[in-house]
């Protein structure tokens, strides 16, 4: 536990501490925040506070009494609901103000962890519950050079399996023989084994209307051959097989034949368009040293959309945090599914992947941008025309 940086954070921020608590590992946050190992079943509840000056102290059951051993502090125990609730305003005694895993409304849900009874339960000893979301991206989000490392390393392998898949797909059809969506997730996979990457699930490989379903990810049962013409989009995310290494996520869209379609072609460059517009805001924000704020990348990106009559098919928020899970704890660029108001900070990396979504196809355009404290960049390789498979 970063204790020192913790209580610097919570002083910037106001707080008078911040309060973990977790039941039934509800909240892997506070486990990672704290540096503390889950253990296999945690049947009683829990509470854990970092005061913004002082000596942390806890509250556990006297049946698990041991759980916050390797934490400083002192710790009391309880048994009762009654002794439960003595302990926590004891704990407590001295705090107005402390931050919660707690979202207002559950606007950024990654964060919203505590349950709404025990929020209830705190403000009813006199304190108020803020959001942890910005202490959240401060100790979760931000990476080490060595996990910006992980990340172009993952780059570089998921990129080369990228274009062996559509590769692949262009051998076959060339061969006339057939191939299936499940079969090109199942080469990804593979290829991801051979290359050291490990995955939570997926890959999309999603043809013509397939690939209007943001999340559709083929199954051996229900998956459509690819043929000539069609319209394929890959989305694929991975990351080293190391410790604390984190995820490369990205989407590219290709075509079966020599010319694509003028409406898929006229599509595409509109996506491509709004991801190169939310880059450049992005950009220009890192360089003049300016706040920036998740919502407003999404802005930048849906409002060329709309502007090119296709506003009510871009159905999802334009990017997502990414960190050693594909989607992290830091800021989303999202203004439509939540309006995140969350400062971009240094060290943090999210994905930039505006998408329009028609009835008969869906095309989708995902890169990885990195800010640190002079600059955003992307990580990777850039599409900048559709594949001719």
């Amino acid at each position: 536990m970063q204790l020192a940086l913790i209580q610097q954070s919570l002083t910037e921020e106001g707080l008078d501490g911040w309060l973990f608590f977790d039941h039934h590992v509800r909240d892997p946050l506070a486990y990672r925040v704290l540096g503390l190992s889950a253990p296999p079943a945690v049947s009683r509840r829990w509470y854990y506070l970092v005061p913004a000056a002082g000596e942390p102290r806890g509250l556990v059951h006297r049946i698990e009494r041991s759980i916050l051993d390797s934490l400083p502090g002192a710790k009391r125990a309880y048994s009762s609901w009654t002794e439960q609730v003595e302990g926590l305003a004891r704990l407590l005694s001295g705090c107005r103000r402390v931050a919660m895993q707690y979202s207002p409304r559950c606007a950024i849900p990654y964060i919203s962890m505590v349950d709404a009874g025990t929020v209830e339960l705190v403000r009813s000893l006199g304190v108020e519950v803020a959001s942890s979301a910005n202490l959240i991206q401060y100790f979760e989000a931000r990476w080490t050079p060595e996990k910006l490392q992980y990340h172009l390393e993952a780059g570089r392998r998921v990129d080369a399996i990228r274009a062996a898949a559509f590769g692949l797909i262009g051998d076959r059809l060339r061969a006339g023989a057939g191939i299936t969506e499940f079969e090109v997730k199942q080469f990804v996979l593979e290829r991801f084994r051979e290359a050291g990457l490990v995955t939570d699930h997926g890959p999309i490989v999603a043809v013509n209307a397939n690939a209007s379903n943001p999340h559709y990810e083929p199954q051996s049962s229900t998956s459509l051959e690819i043929r000539r013409g069609d319209c394929v989009l890959l989305d694929m995310w991975a990351k080293l097989d190391t410790p604390e290494a984190v995820y490369y996520d990205i989407t590219w869209t290709g075509c079966c034949g020599p010319q694509p379609p003028s409406q898929v072609e006229n599509v595409f460059h509109v996506v491509r368009t709004a991801r190169d517009r939310a880059i450049e805001f992005v950009g220009q924000a890192a360089a003049e040293q300016r706040a920036l704020r998740g919502f407003e990348v999404d802005d930048a990106a849906r409002a060329y959309i709309i502007e090119q009559g296709y506003g009510q098919y871009f159905t999802h928020r334009t990017g997502h945090s990414i960190g050693v899970e594909v989607h992290g704890a830091g800021a989303n660029m999202d203004n439509f599914e939540t309006h995140d108001e969350r400062r971009v900070i240094p060290w943090t990396c999210f994905s930039i992947e505006p998408g329009i979504y028609l009835p008969e196809f869906g095309i989708r355009s995902e890169v990885n941008v990195f800010i640190d404290e002079e600059e955003a960049r992307v990580t990777g390789e850039i599409q900048q025309q559709l594949v001719l498979i």
